[in-house]
């Protein structure tokens, strides 16, 4: 169990403010209907995170210095600006969260709660500046623990229908509306910061052993972290969803995450309420520091520049802190930063697919033909996905 742990930082990504705000609008307009997306869209991210692990393991490089070893200069600065600008976006996104759940905690103004999420967060990742990757891995384990008992405590407060969960499990929809939530849940399920990190993460914590019995173990181990990770992630987005379909459908007051609080707070009780902000703050705190630590790896990677993580951390949290001093609506803020997030996902998938397919980068441990063709079934839904997402928001359809 101690070999665990890399999987955890990563499966942050899966539970953002970002999946909060799509699950619970899919729960509250549509009940149990898209149990069935969570469910395959937790399954894809599972595969496509043992894959990045796997790169990292076996070829002792992660998934930014891959594409510089294959990469021509001008190609390498191209494709450093897409990742630094998702990585700005994924940023964004999680500043707005914390901020969200602060005001809700204590009424605090979005600017301030912005200011206060981005200082935990210098604070988190200054233990993995002093201490290693080990204690920052078992404290972001620990705020991915607070993230599932504060949205969990919703469903055990109100039992959802287990019938109508199970009936759940049937792909079908209910509309264009449906289908579009739909496309939001998968398409923004894999997070590209995500996929880069994880090959450094597992790289850095197993190195890159030779081929042979102990790196068959580690990728066992690893595949072990990563269903481990994805079923947590998955049972918390899943809770979202379920907690939405028992206590909100049918609500027409639920348009942000400020208001699905207060429709929880008042069907559910201040118990319930509170447990949820707590949650929603944990994960902000969390996936902010850990999108701060991936966006250091990209740089690194790509470009063999190193800035210190602290002083990117404060670099990047000025276009969130812009964003919320400007007064604009922080649920619409969070729907645009998907959208930014959804044109970097091809870059990061297609990639890692091509680099795991190869025999002469990954030896013995190159992707099995079926691992390869569903490995690139799902690189394409998700990416013809998002172009879906950005093309309906952009069109407003």
């Amino acid at each position: 169990m101690v070999l665990l742990g890399p999987a955890f930082v990563a499966a942050i990504a899966y539970v953002d403010p970002g999946n909060v705000a799509s699950n619970i609008s899919a729960g509250a307009q549509f009940g149990y209907l898209l149990v069935w997306v969570i469910v395959m869209a937790n399954v894809m991210a599972g595969l496509v995170q043992f894959l990045s692990a796997k790169l990292g393991l076996v070829t002792g490089m992660s998934l930014p210095e891959a594409v510089r070893d294959k990469a021509s200069r001008r190609v390498r600065l191209a494709y450093w600006g897409q990742a630094e600008t998702v990585a700005m976006a994924t940023d964004l996104a999680e500043v707005v969260g914390g901020a969200i759940a602060l005001q809700l905690l204590f009424g605090l103004p979005l600017v301030v709660g912005g200011i206060i999420t981005g200082v935990v967060s210098l604070g988190l990742l200054a233990v993995q500046n002093r201490r290693g990757q080990q204690p920052f891995e078992r404290l972001i384990t620990g705020m991915l623990a607070i993230i599932a008992i504060g949205f969990l405590a919703s469903v055990f407060i109100s039992p959802p229908s287990a019938s109508e969960t199970i009936g759940g499990l049937v792909p079908r929809f209910d509309g264009t509306e449906s289908v579009l939530l739909a496309a939001a849940m998968i398409g923004a399920t894999v997070m590209p910061h995500a996929v880069y990190l994880h090959s450094g993460l597992a790289r850095d914590r197993h190195g890159n052993p030779e081929a042979g019995p102990i790196r068959a173990r580690l990728l066992r181990i690893t595949r072990m972290d990563v269903g481990l990770a994805m079923l947590l992630a998955g049972t918390v987005n899943l809770a979202m969803l379920l907690m939405a379909a028992s206590t909100l459908r049918g609500r027409e007051d639920v348009d942000s995450i400020e208001s699905a609080h207060a429709a929880v707070r008042d069907t559910l009780g201040p118990a319930a309420g509170l447990l949820l902000a707590i949650g929603l703050l944990a994960s902000g705190l969390a996936s902010t520091s850990v999108g701060a630590y991936a966006g250091a790896m990209i740089m690194q990677g790509l470009l063999r520049r190193h800035i210190p993580l602290l002083l990117r951390r404060l670099v990047t949290l000025i276009p969130a802190l812009a964003i919320l001093a400007l007064g604009i609506d922080p649920t619409r803020a969070l729907i645009i930063s998907q959208v930014v997030l959804s044109f970097g996902i091809p870059f990061a998938l297609i990639p890692l697919v091509r680099f795991t397919s190869d025999r002469g980068l990954m030896g013995a441990d190159v992707n099995h033909r079926v691992t390869t063709a569903l490995a690139w079934l799902v690189a394409a839904i998700i990416t013809a996905l998002n172009i879906a997402l950005i093309y309906l928001t952009i069109t407003g359809s």
